[in-house]
């Protein structure tokens, strides 16, 4: 006897889409039967102990969010809104249900502390998750202790370029030339540090510190240097994989396109904030306007165009969120000074209803959208084929996907803890029906329905 039968679903698996009865034993996916009629009736199907009708939605894979800063601290005494249990709960009820987070290295701490620390912030979480490792500081010990956080299942480090935690050129290539070396990946933030910071530097002298000038501050090809820079640091570095994150623009694009022409394991991830907003949200009036301030910023109409082009030919492989917000009181600290908004966003609970809407809409299909926000991610992460995919043998982390269901996106109808979304006001056609991680029901019909602490710590293997 089953657990569980998911009834005359559309199954999107990898390689197509398949009316099918989905069957669950013991939290993973047991069978996946093909509808033998149209008038099939729950008696005429396996045993089990319940059954849900499917009839017009589709079945998709759990969504996987390989970016998200939970819990996160900022240097100024700030912490990200949204904690484990928030940011889960808002996770599962919008169709996420692994996120891969960043534990991020202390500056006199070690990455074993850090690990520590942050799964212990995780503990209340309602979906399950994995760990980056920030490394801010690559001295010997560091670089040694990568491998112990391999044998701990993290299998991929964070860098920064920018900000106080950021690695000169010389550290990022001690740590690319160890990660290659242990089989590991490397995520790296791009932009030059040196370039933005005399730009704002100038800004404020010349009284241009409005919330707008933030995104001045910083222009495209401050990210398409840094993005150039890394790959020609991480080739030098025995062609160390590297993954960039959060492209905003063409010139960072160009710079991958070329690198993985000659063969180099160079990966790109892209948010929805850069695919659906631009940089027409910078002219609003200054108290909406820090709604938008992050890092890097939003960018032109053409760079988002040329994004959906790279989505589309397979140069960028994944869409996350880069979520990380603050509280409008918190964002409108820098109303008179940009450098004092803290950087961040939404977007962990209107990732897959937004990318299932509009990725239609620019030629994605539901198979290669579900790729970019599932099985893509838990590929290079190394949680693949247990997470990202619907296939026998895999975790029965599936999305019940009503596509006739149109919904208009108001923080209201949210879960995340802040009192705004940047996406206020979009309406999507489609939305997630029901959540469920292992076979158990998380979410229903926009409310959370499971409990805390559900979800569990994913060990990653070597990509």
């Amino acid at each position: 006897m089953y657990d569980l039968v998911i009834h005359n679903a559309k199954v999107v698996t990898e390689k197509g889409i398949v009316e099918a009865n989905l069957a669950i034993l013991d939290g993973k996916i047991a069978n996946i039967l093909p509808v033998m009629a149209e008038c099939e009736e729950p008696s005429q199907l396996p045993e089990s102990k319940e059954v849900i009708d499917a009839k017009g939605c589709y079945l998709l894979p759990g969504g996987v969010d390989a970016h998200t800063h939970l819990d996160m601290p900022l240097s100024n005494g700030l912490k990200s809104a949204d904690d484990f249990v928030s940011g889960t709960i808002a996770a599962a009820v919008g169709g996420t249900t692994t996120v891969i987070d960043y534990a991020c290295q202390d500056a006199n701490g070690t990455l074993m502390e850090a690990l520590t620390e942050w799964k212990k912030k995780a503990k209340g979480a309602c979906v399950d998750y994995g760990m980056h490792m920030s490394i801010v500081r690559a001295d010997d010990q560091t670089l040694s202790e990568m491998a112990d956080m391999v044998s701990q299942g993290v299998t991929s480090f964070k860098t920064y370029l920018v900000y106080d935690m950021r690695l000169s050129d010389e550290e990022l290539y001690r740590v690319l030339e160890r990660s290659a070396n242990l089989g590991t990946i490397v995520t790296v933030h791009c932009e030059n540090y040196g370039v933005l910071q005399y730009r704002t530097k100038k800004l404020l002298a010349e009284g241009k510190c409005e919330p707008k000038y933030h995104a001045v501050s910083r222009p495209d090809r401050c990210e398409g240097e840094a993005v150039n820079r890394v790959l020609q640091i991480s080739a030098m570095a025995d062609m160390a994989p590297v993954y960039i994150v959060h492209n905003t623009c063409r010139e960072s694009i160009k710079c991958i396109e070329e690198s993985r022409s000659m063969g180099h394991p160079v990966f790109a991830e892209t948010c929805p904030q850069y695919l659906l907003l631009d940089d027409s949200k910078y002219e609003l009036e200054p108290e909406e306007c820090v709604k938008y301030v992050m890092s890097p910023p939003l960018r032109s109409k053409a760079d988002q165009h040329y994004l959906w082009e790279a989505l589309k030919n397979g140069t960028v492989k994944v869409v996350a969120t880069d979520h990380c917000p603050f509280s409008l009181a918190e964002k409108k600290r820098g109303l008179h000074n940009f450098t004092e908004i803290p950087n961040g966003g939404t977007g962990v609970e209107e990732r897959i209803p937004l990318m299932y809407s509009e990725g239609r809409k620019h030629g994605l299909s539901y198979v290669e959208i579900a790729k970019l926000t599932a099985t893509n991610p838990a590929k290079l992460f190394g949680m693949y084929p247990r997470k990202g995919t619907i296939r026998i043998g895999s975790d029965a982390d599936l999305v019940l996907y009503d596509p006739d269901k149109t919904v208009t996106i108001t923080h209201d109808i949210l879960h995340e803890n802040v009192d705004y979304t940047c996406y206020e006001g979009m309406t999507v056609e489609g939305y997630p029906v029901m959540t469920l991680l292992r076979g158990q029901i998380l979410a229903k019909d926009g409310s959370f329905t499971g409990k805390m602490g559900q979800g569990q710590y994913v060990r990653r293997d070597l990509p």
